[in-house]
């Protein structure tokens, strides 16, 4: 296993063989998820959780909450790139996984505008913003992983 030099400290540790790939991984499970997701609000959602009688309104809505989860992804870096100094980086990403699944998995069990009424809508706002925050919070532990790795 290669050896890498932390400048910082003057050690040698050995570098992970399998980080390449585990980045790779897991960047392409976000992206693909926030690639059915826009899929999903371009197609469904506006007719799904918005009220009906004006279609172009409804998609337009259902965008937005697409773009709710780009917004908080920074958001999400800044506050547990925080939580992961202090109570440490292993703990905090898997925060962000079980945050990411929850709030997907709450976005498949969302009940329809039809029967829920206005609560719907929000809901879906709140769990994608939760979803963004995850998302943020994973992108950030890596990026900061790889660059501490260097």
């Amino acid at each position: 296993m290669p050896s890498v030099v932390d400048d910082s400290v003057g050690t040698t540790r050995k570098a992970p063989r399998g980080v390449g790939v585990a980045v790779v991984v897991g960047s392409a499970l976000e992206w693909f998820d926030f690639y059915l997701y826009a899929s999903m609000a371009a197609l469904v959602f506006g007719h799904v959780f918005f009220p009906p009688g004006n279609d172009a309104a409804a998609t337009m809505a259902s965008v937005a909450t697409f773009a709710v989860g780009f917004l908080a992804r920074p958001i999400g870096g800044i506050v547990f790139g925080a939580l992961g100094d202090r109570i440490g980086r292993k703990k905090v990403l898997s925060w962000t996984f079980v945050l990411m699944g929850v709030s997907s998995a709450g976005i498949g069990l969302l009940p329809s505008y039809a029967s829920a009424g206005l609560l719907a809508p929000v809901l879906l706002v709140v769990l994608r913003l939760l979803q963004g925050l995850g998302a943020g919070g994973g992108i950030r532990r890596r990026d900061r992983s790889r660059l501490r790795a260097r």
